[in-house]
């Protein structure tokens, strides 16, 4: 009897301990990703980390929080695909209160398999442009349109014909809309006011994916954030103009400190490596590379001021070119607001690399006029004593030094013992007089 006591207990027992396990197993997981910034490569990774690790935690859904003011277009395209061809149903929250999923951020979220948008959210103004941000040929420009309609209609096709025709006005004339009028038209499927509301509305709702449709069960879902790795923060923080100015400034100071200073390999690596990364952002950014002559020349200017003084006036000009170069590259007419450098930013960036070189100008110029501290150049004006009499040749010592020294014109005998000025150098003679 006892040991079936024991028996019993211990059954009951690990009955009670394990049934809070299988309940937390039973619970739905709703994996959130969150996207504050340009569509670029780093967020394509981002997207599709988040789906893999979704799938492989058996999520219930995956919400993208999305807040974005448009981007390249061949991350919108990869998103898209991979949204299209997720096991597990993804959801495009368009939140903060404020934000927006403009240009390839409003592709994305039709994309989706469930839409949703905070209130005071936009969605929209699609239109396709260049590279650089410029208006693209007819031809071009009727192409990429073209194909851009074909994919939005393939999206939004299974939400109706209101919905079709507002994601090809947001193709075709840069049209946007809140958050009420993408619910109106069916574009979106929910107006929700943070995910709490959002996975309680998506309770119960029938989204479409590849194998058929799927109903969603997120009543008491587990909420687990995914954030971004440091490298995907990193390659998203060097998508901003500003960061990849500063970056460009530095690894050019950088190198020029490594080549009038040979050896010191700290600023040659430094050098390279904001060089490195502010070429990774040049490389995705829209930008007029024109602007690069300009900030090139800036600096020739900067160097040939310190190798041939002009008082200032080429470090000037230098400095003048260093900023139109900044805006010309990042600020040309076309480009996408997001992606503009700060001009306030500009102006000091400008100001200050021309103050460096400014300094080394001015400590350049000071160095041609102070007196010579060695050599035979030293020796004029300084004081010493004679050694020997000195009539009219004789010897002194001055500076720690012995030298032979002449009675220079109009001077008269000195004795030994007494101090003598240098008056001039003449070969390895002193021309001396007496104090």
């Amino acid at each position: 009897m006892k040991t079936i006591r024991l028996t019993l207990t211990f059954l009951f027992l690990a009955v009670f301990l394990l049934l809070p396990l299988e309940a937390a197993a039973a619970q739905p997981i709703a994996l959130v990703l969150t996207l504050d910034g340009p569509i670029t490569p780093a967020a394509q990774d981002y997207l599709s980390r988040g789906i893999q690790t979704a799938e492989q935690r058996g999520a219930e859904v995956l919400i993208l929080q999305l807040n974005t003011p448009g981007g390249d277009l061949n991350p919108m395209t990869g998103m898209g695909e991979a949204i299209r061809a997720s096991t597990v149903p993804v959801v495009v929250y368009v939140t903060p209160s404020g934000g927006m999923a403009a240009s390839a951020g409003s592709v994305i979220t039709m994309a989706a398999q469930a839409a949703a948008m905070a209130p005071q959210t936009i969605i929209g103004a699609a239109s396709p442009v260049g590279s650089g941000g410029e208006d693209l040929g007819t031809t071009e420009q009727a192409k990429v349109t073209n194909a851009m309609v074909a994919l939005v209609t393939t999206y939004t096709e299974r939400r109706g014909q209101d919905a079709v025709s507002l994601a090809t006005d947001m193709i075709q004339n840069a049209k946007a809309v809140s958050a009420s009028e993408a619910l109106d038209a069916h574009l979106i499927d929910f107006i929700a006011s943070d995910t709490n509301d959002l996975l309680r509305q998506l309770d119960g709702f029938t989204v479409q994916m590849a194998d058929g449709p799927r109903t969603l069960h997120t009543a008491g879902a587990l909420q687990e954030a995914l954030p971004m790795t440091l490298i995907e923060q990193l390659l998203q923080l060097l998508i901003d103009p500003n960061i990849v100015l500063i970056l460009l400034n530095i690894g050019v100071l950088a190198l020029l400190t490594e080549l009038t200073h040979p050896g010191a390999w700290i600023p040659a690596f430094s050098g390279v490596v904001c060089l490195a990364l502010a070429g990774y952002g040049l490389g995705l950014l829209s930008v007029n590379w024109f602007g690069l002559i300009f900030i090139a020349a800036a600096f020739v200017l900067f160097i040939v001021d310190i190798k041939a003084p002009t008082h200032g006036a080429l470090t000037i000009t230098g400095a003048a070119s260093l900023i139109v170069g900044a805006l010309v590259l990042f600020n040309s007419p076309g480009t996408p607001q997001f992606e503009r450098v700060s001009v306030p930013l500009v102006l000091f960036v400008g100001v200050f690399v021309g103050g460096i070189f400014a300094a080394i100008l001015s400590y350049a110029l000071s160095a041609q006029r102070r007196p010579v501290l060695i050599g035979p150049g030293s020796l004029p004006a300084q004081i010493g004593v004679a050694v020997t009499d000195i009539n009219p040749i004789g010897q002194v010592k001055t500076l720690s030094e012995l030298w032979s020294a002449e009675l220079a014109e109009g001077s008269g005998t000195i004795h030994k013992g007494e101090q003598v000025e240098v008056v001039k150098v003449d070969g390895v003679r002193l021309r001396v007089r007496k104090m």
